[in-house]
């Protein structure tokens, strides 16, 4: 260790290359033991001709006790810089006058990361959705869409970070700007999900979380209210809903007159499988019906004459399983808001024809915004005008009763649902054909 100098980055830059074969060592007169080895090579950026090629950071120690000096690499000059070699060399001489080598620690450093790495992983937010989805969602009547929303607005913001450092203020980003899209329905059903989320999480007691971020967030506070949504069909419109069902092409009108005449939810109908229509009756199993905790129970659906009318106008494939497809029954239709969106239009074209023939000015007439879900509410509605009594009329919404009748009133209403869904088919019936008016002839005068 004879070469001894206040080692620079411009000496550094400066070094030739050592002899061929050879090494050459130089020493740092400010921190002792720190140097730099230099090796043969030549640098290959042209701009460095006869530069050293490779220079290497070292530090010659005694690294445990009773042992002889040896030297121990730092690093290489352009991987780290000269400040950072002095650094680690104090650093490691810090560590050697304790007793304890730097290798060792170094090695439980790097453990120690790996371990936090691997915890990270495992308490990772997209690890724990990924449980989520298939220990709750995949279960569940509507898990698909449910998957589908959570992976989009959450999954892919979240996906690396460990769900314990997510915050309230993290879950209200993205409610917020959900609400500000103009959706704040969509924005509540994203909370309701994320909140189920972490609830579920809190529940494993695996994932390093004991309470959710979600706790301190009001709903109402901060979307608003739910506004209650009264909308019902006006029997005009229920004319210009039949009429436009009839002018459009399975399964999409078809499904439409099933959920009039039945009062079902959407996917209850338009996921109607042929399993399911069982002589005079349609029963729907527990798993396709809306329920909390695994409560639902099957549901049976009387069939009409009006009901056996559009289940006998369906095409029925060999090895379809669905009622209502476009894959030739392999699957059930998926019900989008194009298909809606042309009803609407043949439902305005019709109303804004029948304004013409009334001799009234059609281009004042139009169509409240009204979702599918109304159609459960006109019916439910018109079963009370009929004078359905109150727990039959909730049983063909498949309602259960609650408190103690839920405990003690087992029946299922069944003929008194058939009888009541005729009465709503011929309801709809009138509607959709009222009697033509009387053909009024004008008589002439008595000529004088």
């Amino acid at each position: 260790m004879a070469d001894r100098r206040l080692i620079t980055d411009r000496f550094l830059r400066s070094l030739p290359p050592a002899p061929s074969g050879q090494r050459v060592e130089v020493w740092d007169s400010r921190v002792p033991g720190f140097g730099i080895r230099v090796n043969d090579t030549v640098d290959a950026d042209p701009t460095r001709r006869g530069k050293a090629g490779k220079i290497s950071f070292v530090l010659y120690a005694r690294y445990s006790r009773g042992a002889a000096s040896t030297r121990r690499t730092i690093g290489s000059y352009g991987a780290i810089t000269l400040e950072q070699a002095r650094n680690t060399a104090g650093e490691w001489r810090s560590l050697i006058d304790k007793g304890m080598d730097p290798a060792v620690v170094e090695a439980e450093v790097r453990e120690k990361e790996a371990r936090e790495r691997a915890l990270r992983i495992k308490h990772s937010f997209g690890s724990a959705a990924e449980a989520f989805i298939t220990d709750k969602l995949a279960q569940e009547r509507s898990g698909k869409i449910a998957e589908r929303e959570f992976r989009t607005n959450f999954v892919a913001i979240w996906r690396e970070r460990p769900i314990s450092e997510i915050t309230k203020f993290d879950v209200l980003e993205v409610i917020n700007r959900k609400k500000r899209s103009g959706a704040p329905q969509q924005a509540r059903a994203l909370l309701v999900l994320i909140r189920r989320f972490f609830n579920w999480c809190v529940d494993q007691h695996v994932f390093g979380l004991d309470r959710s971020p979600c706790d301190c967030i009001k709903p109402n506070s901060i979307i608003g209210p739910v506004p209650k949504r009264n909308r019902r069909l006006t029997d005009a419109e229920l004319f210009a809903l039949w009429r436009a069902t009839g002018r459009m092409k399975y399964p999409t009108g078809p499904v439409y007159r099933m959920l009039l005449l039945t009062g079902l939810r959407l996917n209850e109908a338009a996921q109607l499988s042929w399993p399911e229509v069982q002589g005079d009756v349609i029963v729907i199993p527990p798993e396709r019906m809306k329920a909390k905790d695994g409560k639902a129970v099957e549901h049976l659906v009387p069939i009409t004459a009006a009901i056996e009318e559009i289940i006998a106008s369906l095409p029925r494939i060999k090895n379809g399983k669905y009622l209502f497809s476009l894959s030739a029954g392999k699957r059930p239709l998926a019900m989008t808001g194009p298909i809606k969106a042309n009803l609407d239009r043949r439902m305005l074209r019709t109303l804004k024809a029948m304004a013409r023939r009334r001799d009234e000015d059609h281009h004042a007439v139009d169509l409240p915004e009204w979702v599918n879900h109304d159609l459960r509410r006109t019916v439910r509605s018109g079963l009370s005008a009929l004078e359905v009594p109150y727990n039959v009329a909730e049983a063909v919404l498949a309602h259960r009763q609650g408190g103690i009748a839920a405990t003690y009133d087992l029946h299922e209403y069944q003929s008194q649902k058939a009888k009541a869904l005729e009465l709503w088919a011929e309801r709809v019936a009138d509607i959709v054909n009222p009697p033509k008016p009387a053909k009024v002839i004008k008589l002439r005068g008595r000529q004088r």
